[in-house]
């Protein structure tokens, strides 16, 4: 069932109950008045009655021959006269008598002065009247014909009241919900218009103000966010081509060249190094892809766990300088008395090895002397590493493009790289909810600092 009839349903449904209960409380008051009205009237009724017999000393006869005679007389109040000692004085229609005097009935009348109760469709009331200093009883009898009439026309008003009002409020709840619900058909024609060819399409966001223009907004930004996906994933996809392409197309045509003829040994052991440093590219290049499609992944399918920062450097110094001998890494933390334990975060620990061993790395290949120096310090709360060298530094406009995969700036005539290390790295430590920025001059050295909020 569509959210749009849901709705329909809902609104009828409650507000019918509302009315029914209005229309409910209305009969009901209407019918408990009319029952006290007409106790009243019989009471007034049987006080004339017996002002009649008794002040104006009517006889009974006249009395009972005016009952007889009026018309309707079924209907019209049937009256009896006790005196205090139970003795019939005066009765209406003694032969009809709809209701019998007991005396119980009587002595419940004398000692509580007033009684009313219904019969099946007649109503009773029951009074002690003092006149002249003596103490009758006076029943009267009598069906409201013309109340119950009323009451029947009553519910009959409004048992069709309430359907053509139930009727009005599904056709009004119905144009309420297509009205209301006309922005998410919109909405949803505009969607099934948008592919993966045309992810520049956007929903439109209305007045900018109400629910449906938040979801608009929030479609947007999500399609936003998928196109910069197409995009650098097609733009990914193309460069691992290239790059990938570079160091086989190399290594073929050196093994090629080198089976075309017969050739010295020292001409094959040539060839033979030059496509084990291709090879090694290539191995290199696929590491980095594997490393970075592992810091692409959900945080939440991420292993984290408490681990010491001071710990994974110094390994990844360790790797970096077991790979490359020659290289210089100069380790410095900064700890005074009062320092926190600035060292511990929730990380992964592969990860964030990778990335210090990518900074570091890049820090000694670009110095002259292949040397780099790592600052380990704290400032309020966060824990702050400045990884710095003296070497080639970069050039201003390569700046904002750094970590950009397989971006690779002027100073890449300097050294060889795959263009994926300070992409990777810069991912790995957003995914641990760091920062990292660089200051570098050309010439004097670059400078990449890392901040993390210690726990």
């Amino acid at each position: 069932m569509k959210i749009r009839t849901r709705l329909t349903l809902l609104i009828s449904g409650i507000t019918a109950a509302i009315l029914l209960l209005l229309v409910i409380v209305i009969y009901i008051s209407y019918a408990r008045d009319r029952e006290e009205d007409y106790y009243k009237n019989l009471h007034r009724q049987a006080i004339t009655k017996a002002n009649l017999l008794l002040d104006a000393h009517i006889d009974p006869q006249v009395l009972q021959l005016i009952y007889r005679n009026s018309s309707g007389n079924l209907a019209q109040e049937e009256i009896a006269i006790y005196d205090s000692t139970f003795q019939l004085l005066y009765h209406d229609a003694a032969d009809i008598d709809k209701v019998k005097e007991t005396p119980a009935m009587l002595e419940n009348i004398l000692e509580s002065e007033e009684i009313f109760f219904k019969q099946g469709q007649w109503q009773v009331v029951g009074f002690s009247y003092r006149h002249q200093g003596n103490n009758y009883l006076i029943t009267a009898v009598a069906e409201d014909e013309y109340g119950y009439a009323r009451l029947r026309y009553l519910a009959w008003i409004l048992g069709i009241s309430w359907v053509g009002a139930l009727v009005c409020i599904v056709i009004a709840a119905y144009f309420f919900a297509r009205l209301a619900f006309r922005p998410v058909s919109q909405l949803v024609d505009r969607v099934e218009e948008i592919t993966a060819t045309n992810l520049d399409k956007r929903v439109p966001e209305g007045n900018g103000k109400d629910e449906m223009a938040e979801l608009a907004i929030t479609f947007n930004a999500m399609l936003d966010r998928l196109e910069q996906s197409f995009d650098a994933q097609k733009q990914f996809v193309s460069n691992i081509s290239h790059e990938l392409r570079t160091p086989l197309t190399a290594m073929m045509a050196e093994l090629e060249i080198s089976a075309s003829r017969e050739r010295p040994a020292d001409e094959y052991l040539q060839s033979m190094q030059h496509a084990i440093a291709d090879a090694r590219q290539l191995v290199r290049l696929s590491n980095s892809l594997l490393d970075l499609a592992k810091a692409s992944y959900d945080p939440a399918e991420i292993r984290f766990k408490l681990l010491r920062l001071d710990e994974v450097l110094m390994e990844g110094r360790e790797e970096v300088l077991k790979a490359f001998p020659f290289y210089r890494i100069n380790v410095n933390f900064e700890e005074g008395e009062d320092a926190p334990d600035y060292l511990s975060i929730e990380g992964n620990e592969y990860l964030l090895k990778v990335a210090f061993v990518n900074l570091m790395e890049n820090g000694c290949k670009f110095s002259d002397n292949h040397e780099m120096q790592v600052v380990v310090t704290w400032f309020k709360g966060h824990t702050i590493l400045r990884f710095s060298d003296h070497g080639v530094g970069i050039v201003k406009k390569d700046l904002p493009n750094i970590f950009t995969p397989f971006y690779r700036g002027a100073n890449g005539q300097y050294a060889d790289g795959t263009g994926i290390g300070l992409p990777l790295a810069s991912r790995i430590i957003k995914l641990h909810k760091g920062k990292i920025s660089v200051v570098s001059k050309e010439r004097q050295g670059t400078t990449f600092t890392v901040e993390f909020a210690f726990t």
